[in-house]
């Protein structure tokens, strides 16, 4: 297998496998040390070089919020590779009881637009907020997607509930993928795995799966085989990763996932494994 397997999102040419952010800019999903950790420890030229083991490995796709920082490091992957990692990027604007505050709608898509991301899908915080499960119809929206093509970027939703994809199906809405929290472990999934992965095989079009390791609580040997094995293969997997080690691991790991061979790592040594190898 050259490279990482792909697939196509509005007739662009992706990875799979999606490098994910949190872990870069402090979304730790456990404690607030921890954010604060993360916050203190990345730099751009951290990020960049984890960016760098992902990209070298066929991987061309990441995802974040909109922030200066991911900007400056996809400037410096793209100066020390030659080639620039597609951006998919997330950002979550400013709603009043009367609808979207368009004016900040405007200015968050003009400010990705102008980092040079290639697809702009509206955070849960924004998209779920706009659904109404009355009617099942995803209030505004027609319009977000409208006011994200005209400024060149291709037009998605992220969503923490499973029943936005299937409005989004039903109404036709003009977006390329939906994101949607998948994981072994359930975590931040509003309901069973089993249902929540009916709705992404069922999807009109691929879905870009977060958290596969439930922010930490699962393994990369347990989360990751499971995803790739239940997922279709126009799905994508989004893994965040704090060093490039950890990127180089959890690749290969899905690589062999996908390639339906072992693994070829280095285990974690500690005392109480010492028994095992004597």
């Amino acid at each position: 297998m050259n490279g990482f397997p792909r697939t196509e999102i509005g007739g662009v040419s992706v990875s799979r496998m999606v490098a994910g952010s949190n872990w870069w800019l402090g979304f730790a999903h456990q404690t607030a040390s921890r954010g604060r950790w993360i916050k203190q420890y990345q730099t751009c030229k951290r990020i960049a070089d984890v960016l760098e083991v992902f990209a070298r490995s066929g991987v061309n796709v990441t995802m974040s919020p909109p922030a200066e920082l991911m900007a400056e490091a996809l400037a410096e992957l793209a100066q020390r590779t030659g080639e620039r990692m597609i951006w998919i990027c997330t950002p979550n604007s400013e709603l009043t009881p009367q609808g979207p505050n368009w004016d900040a709608l405007a200015a968050d898509y003009d400010q990705a637009a102008g980092w040079g991301a290639e697809f702009c899908w509206p955070h849960t915080g924004t998209t779920d907020r706009l659904y109404d499960g009355l009617t099942g119809s995803l209030r505004h929206m027609d319009r977000v997607c409208g006011m994200i093509r005209q400024r060149g970027m291709i037009p998605g939703l992220s969503t923490h509930r499973p029943e936005v994809i299937v409005a989004a199906d039903r109404t036709k809405l003009d977006v390329a993928s939906y994101i949607c929290i998948y994981n072994s472990a359930g975590f931040l999934m509003p309901y069973e795995i089993d249902w929540t992965q009916r709705v992404i095989q069922q999807a009109a079009l691929p879905v870009t799966t977060i958290k596969p390791m439930a922010a930490g609580r699962v393994m990369p040997y347990v989360g990751l085989p499971f995803a790739w094995a239940t997922l279709r293969e126009c799905d994508l997997v989004t893994v965040g990763t704090t060093t490039p080690d950890e990127a180089a691991e959890v690749i290969e790991i899905s690589l062999a996932a996908l390639e339906g061979r072992p693994a070829q790592r280095e285990l974690q040594a500690t005392r109480s494994k010492k028994v095992l190898t004597d």
